[in-house]
């Protein structure tokens, strides 16, 4: 009979590796990233490829298009319309959504942290409402000290915040690390949410994988400053005393 060691503790987003992982979620702002996303959901498949040393009118680029869906091509829209559309593979503002302290449980292979969304100043109204409902999860490797996964689930029922009721909601972010710098970064992402309202009943399901990416800094300048501030340390101890 094999037994399970499960071991459950408070940690504060201040210490190893919890903290290790959080800072490898914070690209400083001259990293980048070209991409070329895959949007599918129920009724369609887009795939866009994004870099931003092309002309402001080339950055976005249609590749592939399958099926119609106003809602998938909506989404498309607000994030090529967005300054740094490739902002949204570093989930900078993680540290502060996960707040000074959170409840971990030890699952073997992987840490499971568990914390209140904390609303930071990226969120929009939406993300205030379900900050004070939803469950967010985060699976962490403790060995490589790097995220996983991030999870959001509604654990029930509740009215929406523009009337009706909000059955269903569970969205998550696979994380993966990039080889040269160490950085994490979001590879997919996807979104199942299910509402009544009006005697009818709305689903909407869509997802979003990065099948290629390229990173780099916005200048020589920027990676040479990158690489001393990330090796400062290990200089520092090498000198004589």
């Amino acid at each position: 009979m094999l037994l399970a060691f499960l071991a459950s503790f408070i940690m504060m987003t201040q210490a190893p590796p919890l903290d290790a992982a959080l800072t490898a979620t914070e690209a400083p702002r001259t990293l980048r990233a070209a991409f070329t996303v895959e949007l599918q959901s129920q009724h369609a498949s887009r795939v866009y490829s994004y870099d931003p040393r092309n002309e402001k009118g080339a950055r976005w680029q249609v590749v592939s298009w399958q099926g119609e869906d106003d809602e998938l091509e909506e989404v498309a829209a607000n994030w090529a319309n967005e300054a740094a559309p490739d902002g949204r593979l570093f989930p900078d503002d993680l540290r502060a959504s996960m707040g000074r302290e959170v409840r971990v449980e030890d699952m073997g292979h992987a840490w499971r942290v568990a914390f209140r969304h904390q609303p930071s100043t990226n969120d929009g109204e939406f993300d205030v409402w379900a900050a004070e409902r939803l469950q967010a999860t985060a699976w962490l490797d403790p060995v490589g000290e790097r995220f996983l996964r991030i999870d959001y689930r509604l654990p029930k029922p509740v009215a929406g915040p523009e009337g009706g009721k909000l059955t269903r909601y569970e969205q998550s972010y696979f994380i993966r690390t990039e080889p040269r710098w160490g950085m994490s970064y979001v590879s997919s992402f996807s979104i199942d949410l299910e509402a009544r309202a009006a005697f009818r009943t709305i689903s909407r399901r869509y997802s979003a994988n990065i099948i290629q990416t390229e990173f780099f800094f916005a200048s020589a300048e920027a990676e040479t400053d990158f690489e001393i501030r990330r090796k400062g340390p290990q200089l520092m101890s090498g000198l004589p005393r």
